[in-house]
């Protein structure tokens, strides 16, 4: 890929080694990408799960260029997989994280990719992949930038749970429901928001097994719309959270039904089953009471008032509230957060007497005049 970087300036042609100097001092209006380029590439993101939602997710994601994606996957392509888009019917029986580097290899080769088929939740592959997300930073040892969660059942959640509240690590889950017409998409400070372990759904709370509530034969509901809208709002996310602009959600719902976007925030729950879990929030503390309090201060304007005034000059204004809205037209009642750009003023009626109309010819008309 190349970045021009402005008229007689030479090309630069690894974006990956663009210097924030050089993006930040560029002229160019068009360069503001090459600022976002040059950062993504310098993230790590940790992605994984077998859910609806990973493979509409990864060839967005990719696209920014990050400079690496580490994906985590046990399950393979199946023929069913198809209505999600990206998988291929040539690629049926490989590994789905085999399938996706393939394809997103094609999408954007400058990307690193580290994959690994296993499962995150037994004891055998818990310990690699805890390990993967401290150390599988660009630089040896680092950890990864963000870990992002795609995966379709409760188990691998409590489990990617686990993992991060042991290191520390923020993450962000997401999911799309058993009818496929909404979904969500939840950003987890371990300490400082509720980790999924706080508030957990029934079946992980009365320790169900999720295996009993599959029906043989009954294949969950899967529309690509739907995953489509909550992978893009997932990245959308990440981006806010890694460039650090707009306001990141910390919770952010969909429902396709009735087109509801609802959001919230969901502080640690103190009582937590997860025992790392608590001792994030200790620690959480610990740094919120070492932090200085910045004392905010309500400045009141002061009201400009005149020593003396001569002349008795006062301001009114020229039109009243009733001229004033027949003007500007009449405003719909919008809901919060939606106003109006420009209003179209309201046809008034003449108001005086119109002549009405005769079949008196122009002479006829001339000679009453003469009268007059």
């Amino acid at each position: 890929m190349e970045a021009v970087r402005g008229k007689g300036e030479k090309k630069v042609t690894n974006f990956q080694k663009i210097s924030w100097d050089v993006a930040l001092s560029s002229s160019v209006t068009g360069n503001t990408n090459i600022f976002i380029i040059s950062f993504i590439s310098s993230k790590t993101t940790h992605s994984f799960g077998s859910g609806d939602d990973l493979p509409v997710l990864t060839p967005i994601l990719s696209v920014f260029a990050p400079s690496q994606l580490l994906l985590f996957d046990y399950d393979k392509v199946e023929l069913a997989n198809m209505n999600r888009l990206f998988f291929q019917p040539h690629q049926a029986g490989l590994s789905k994280v085999e399938a996706a580097e393939h394809t997103l290899r094609n999408i954007n080769p400058d990307v690193s990719f580290e994959t690994h088929n296993y499962n995150i939740t037994t004891m055998a592959n818990f310990t690699h992949f805890m390990e993967r997300i401290s150390h599988g930073g660009l630089e040896e040892g680092t950890p990864v930038d963000l870990v992002l969660s795609c995966v379709d059942n409760f188990e691998a959640r409590m489990a990617i749970n686990t993992a991060c509240n042991e290191l520390g690590q923020i993450w962000m889950e997401s999911g799309v429901s058993e009818n496929a017409v909404s979904g969500h998409i939840q950003l987890i400070i371990p300490g400082e928001t509720a980790c999924f372990a706080c508030a957990p759904p029934l079946v992980v709370a009365a320790n169900i097994d999720e295996k009993t509530l599959k029906r043989e034969g009954v294949c969950a509901a899967s529309l690509p719309t739907t995953m489509g809208v909550v992978a893009g709002i997932l990245v959308q996310n990440v981006l806010k959270y890694l460039l650090k602009f707009g306001t990141v959600s910390y919770y952010l719902g969909y429902n396709a039904m009735q087109d509801f976007f609802p959001t919230m925030a969901m502080k640690a729950n103190p009582q937590c089953n997860d025992s790392f879990c608590r001792r994030q929030q200790e620690e959480y503390k610990k740094k919120e009471a070492e932090r200085p309090k910045v004392e905010v201060v309500e400045e009141e304007e002061e009201a400009v008032v005149h020593e003396d005034n001569e002349w008795g000059i006062e301001l009114v204004s020229e039109v009243t509230d009733a001229e004033l809205q027949a003007a500007s037209g009449t405003v719909p009642d919008l809901p919060e957060g939606i106003t109006v750009a420009y209003t179209i003023p309201a046809e008034c009626e003449p108001s005086g007497e119109t002549v009405q109309e005769t079949e008196q010819s122009l002479e006829d008309l001339m000679a009453q005049m003469r009268k007059l």
